[in-house]
């Protein structure tokens, strides 16, 4: 089941947003959805469900688009966030929100299926493999896709999580490296990054999303931004 919410003060765009949806669900003959529609930020914050893709207008009365969603990832939702909006230079700002993508008013079809597609394979990555750690005499399921970056220190391995949870236990990088997926790379003797969470690289230091920075080792700052130009173009198809 993929729920989707709309969230705009234009009761004609949510209608256009929800026909356009159902049109690419049953292109795809996935019957297993659910739209919910919200006329604004407030009413969609109140509601308190869990959604896998929020559809989000940026220009809106308090809270308008951004700060909903700001309110939203502070409370640790991790919904797939699409900004509508007719203004493509706000755009820029919603890397701070960690936003999935964007759709422009008017609304377009074909966007909206490169989009769509784009999205399905994004879910289907988190409900991909989980990474399983032992700790003490028990363990602990980490899912790859909540994982920042993998820092070893001494003998222990530090998984810094995208909510900044931290977890540790002891065991080699190397044997991580084989564990984890195509998105993480290893951009210095003990760090790996995941290509998702990055910002960009510069001074041999590598930015993410959450602000923090993580070292690149000269020889390998090359590597990382082809690496990370395939894995754009990987995600765009």
């Amino acid at each position: 089941m993929i729920n989707f919410a709309i969230c705009d003060d234009e009761p004609s765009v949510v209608r256009e947003l929800e026909t356009l949806l159902a049109h690419y669900m049953e292109e795809h003959r996935m019957t297993a959805y659910s739209v919910s529609g919200f006329s604004g930020g407030r009413a969609l914050l109140e509601s308190g469900d869990p959604f896998d893709v929020v559809f989000l207008d940026i220009r809106m009365e308090r809270p308008d688009g951004m700060e909903t969603a700001r309110l939203l990832r502070g409370r640790g939702d991790q919904s797939l966030l699409v900004f509508v909006t007719v203004l493509k230079d706000c755009v820029f700002d919603a890397f701070q929100v960690e936003a999935f993508d964007y759709l422009l008013k008017p609304l377009d079809g074909g966007a909206l299926r490169r989009v769509m597609d784009r999205a399905l394979r994004a879910l289907e990555r988190r409900a991909g493999p989980d990474l399983v750690v032992r700790r003490g005499t028990g363990c602990q399921v980490v899912p790859l896709d909540h994982i920042a970056y993998c820092e070893v220190l001494g003998r222990k391995l530090y998984l810094h999580q995208r909510d900044g949870t931290v977890t540790d236990y002891y065991g080699r990088l190397e044997e991580l490296e084989r564990r984890v997926d195509g998105r993480f790379f290893k951009c210095h003797r003990s760090y790996l990054v995941n290509l998702d969470c990055v910002r960009g690289c510069q001074g041999g230091q590598v930015t993410l999303l959450q602000g923090e920075t993580v070292p690149v080792s000269r020889l390998r700052e090359r590597e990382l931004t082809q690496a990370l130009l395939r894995h754009m173009k990987e995600r765009g198809r």
